[in-house]
């Protein structure tokens, strides 16, 4: 199962709205399989998995961002260019947010920043 094939929304980031369309991994199968299997993340792309508190890159082949979130959604680590062959986690961590690599900062998220997933009514296929 791609994770294209899973709901999107749109994410805010510290009440701004962003261009990045956010897949939720949020049942046991969504969350093993994550972007593995997949064709590579675009720049618009973003993959949230809940529960979440680590995350490994064995079988990707291109380097990816990592956001960690708390309940509230508010980023309390961040992973940038986790290269393939990785592991990476944060204690604090209930959920994570995988990113193409270099989308983090080109977005401005960064730790501290507050994220809030919105209707995908206006998000295009």
């Amino acid at each position: 199962m791609g994770f294209r094939r899973l709901p999107a929304k749109v994410l805010k980031v510290d009440g701004r709205e962003t261009s990045l369309r956010v897949y939720e991994a949020n049942t046991f199968v969504a969350r093993a399989c994550g972007l593995l299997g997949s064709d590579r993340l675009q720049a618009h792309e973003a993959l949230w998995i809940r529960p979440c508190g680590s995350v490994h890159t064995i079988g990707m082949r291109y380097p990816i961002d990592v956001l960690f979130l708390d309940r509230q959604q508010r980023v309390v680590g961040v992973s940038e260019h986790l290269r393939p062959l990785r592991f990476a986690a944060n204690g604090r961590a209930h959920s994570t947010l995988e990113l193409l690599a270099g989308t983090a900062a080109t977005a401005g998220i960064r730790r501290g920043s507050q994220l809030e997933q919105v209707s995908a009514s206006s998000v295009s296929a």
